[in-house]
This record gives C-alpha cells, structure tokens and sequence, in this order.
C-alpha cells in the first residue's frame, strides 16, 4: 500500500472520557429551565418602558408556553396579542424584539411574521 494515502488521514477527535456515574456541571433540570427563559431585547424593554407596558408573572408563563407551541409547529416570527398590548416575538430564539399598546396597533402592518397568538390576561 502507498504511505501518501495513509498520511492524509487526520486523527479522530477523542471522545469525552468522564465516567457514567459522573455528573455534568450543570444538571437537566437547569439547561430545561434555562431554555423556557424569555429574553426581552433593549429595544423591546424601552418600549415597554416608554410606553407603561406591564405583563403579570402569569402572562409571562402563558407567552413562554405559546411560544414553545409555536416553535415546534415552525413559527419563528410571531405576533402575541395580549389585551392592553401586542409584542413581535421570535419563537426560534425566545426573545421578545418589541412592544406596542394595543392603541398603536389600529395603525401598524406587521411584516415579517408568519404566526399570531392570542392570550386572554
């Protein structure tokens, strides 16, 4: 056999070597918790800050579990329509990109979306 042939070939990575009873540093639980986290963008929070937006804990809750819904259906983009206020979320990375009150929204075209939620406060 050709020694140029065999030279080529890199060596394989080697594979994490910690033993089954060992415990990772972080646990499932935490990684799960994590991942339910809604981030709100700078953008997002100064609008509902300007604007006096506020979302009760529970609100909050119901948004995370929607947009989990929505992101295992393919929504990456959406539009939640609370009843004081409406937010343009992204399902894919959990953030929300920005706030209105439902008042500005009468003359507002989203773009850019392709679900809508409802959630009764």
């Amino acid at each position: 056999m050709d020694p140029r042939i065999q030279s080529l070939h890199r060596p394989l990575p080697v594979p994490d070597r910690r033993p089954l009873n060992q415990k990772p540093n972080t646990s499932f639980q935490q990684v799960l918790q994590e991942a339910k986290e809604i981030k709100v963008s700078k953008h997002a929070m100064e609008r509902m800050r300007d604007r006096k937006i506020e979302i009760s804990e529970q609100t909050w809750s119901q948004i995370g579990e929607r947009m989990t819904e929505a992101s295992k259906k393919g929504v990456d983009q959406s539009l939640v329509v609370l009843n004081d206020a409406a937010l343009v979320v992204s399902s894919k990375n959990r953030t929300i990109v920005t706030a209105m009150d439902r008042n500005e929204t009468q003359s507002q075209i989203f773009t850019n979306i392709n679900g809508t939620m409802f959630i009764n406060e």
